[in-house]
């Protein structure tokens, strides 16, 4: 619970004559890493889903995602918008895991005024999803939408359905945001914890609702502790489109929809194989 949570060669003869050794199998071939990004490459997120975290370890960015958790990343900027998250405590973080903060008491106790929010553990995919593939499973596809990495079902099944979707959630990679909840499912309020590292367990049971596009090094600097002592804190959250434009910084992110990304994305699945992951495909950023 997050809230509280060489095979040897024998050499034989035959006629007089050695046969030879059996060859080894050729490596398989690995496609370049991709060169520098091209300006067709990058996008540019809309400030309006944008959190702008100044902390004790410095500034962090969070992209949120309406299409997966609309509901979570209304709240996330109600109570960004009222003030609450401001010198919040990282209260609770693990080094391998996550760091968690959101909480008025700071205790792991705590939530705003409003109401505890439905659980968004999944969402549903359509056409019209700004859908990313990375890896087709036959079953499920993995791939991204903006920057969140997600897994649906297959796209095969859409006709099936009686909405024309399918169902897919939010994969818990380095640096996805997730909100905290109690026991019960529908029990998160403004608690939220950011990825330091991957930790699959928590799909379908937490709901993901964006990812850090800038400062994971931040997130992983960030005091440890259970609880944390002296422990660091958010100083300011904002939305990005609520800070005035000529003090709002300016970012741009890798376009999963284009040319560079496909081939990071070739490159890892050819140096990893059989253990390719979603999780270790790389999104740069550039923040001014």
């Amino acid at each position: 619970m997050i809230r509280t949570l060489l095979i040897s060669t024998a050499v034989l003869a035959l006629a007089g004559s050695a046969l030879a050794a059996p060859k080894a199998p050729a490596a398989p071939l690995v496609p370049p890493a991709p060169g520098a990004p091209a300006a067709a490459d990058w996008r540019t997120p809309d400030p309006v889903n944008v959190l702008v975290i100044d902390t004790t370890k410095g500034r962090i960015l969070v992209e949120l995602t309406p299409q997966v958790a609309p509901s979570h990343v209304t709240r996330v900027k109600e109570l960004t918008r009222s003030g609450l998250y401001d010198g919040r405590s990282f209260f609770r973080v693990i080094d391998a895991f996550m760091a968690q903060t959101g909480d008025p008491q700071d205790t792991g106790e705590g939530g705003s005024d409003k109401p505890d929010m439905a659980a968004e553990f999944t969402f549903r995919r359509g056409p019209e999803t700004p859908f990313v593939q990375v890896a087709d499973q036959t079953v499920a596809e993995i791939g991204f939408i903006g920057s969140l990495p997600v897994m649906t079902q297959s796209s095969m099944l859409m006709p099936m359905t009686k909405d024309g979707k399918i169902s897919g959630w939010g994969r818990y990679c380095p640096g996805v945001a997730g909100m905290a909840r109690g026991e019960a499912e529908a029990s998160a309020n403004s608690q939220f914890f950011l990825m330091r590292q991957a930790y699959p367990s928590l799909e379908k049971r937490y709901t993901a609702f964006g990812r850090v596009i800038s400062g994971l090094d931040a997130v992983r600097a960030i005091k440890v502790g259970e609880p944390v002592v002296d422990p660091d804190k958010m100083l300011k959250v904002r939305v990005m489109a609520d800070i005035p434009a000529a003090e709002r910084p300016k970012v741009r992110v890798i376009d999963p929809a284009g040319p560079w990304f496909k081939a990071e994305i070739a490159n890892v699945r050819g140096a990893m194989g059989a253990d390719f992951t979603a999780c270790a495909i790389r999104i740069p950023s550039e923040v001014k």
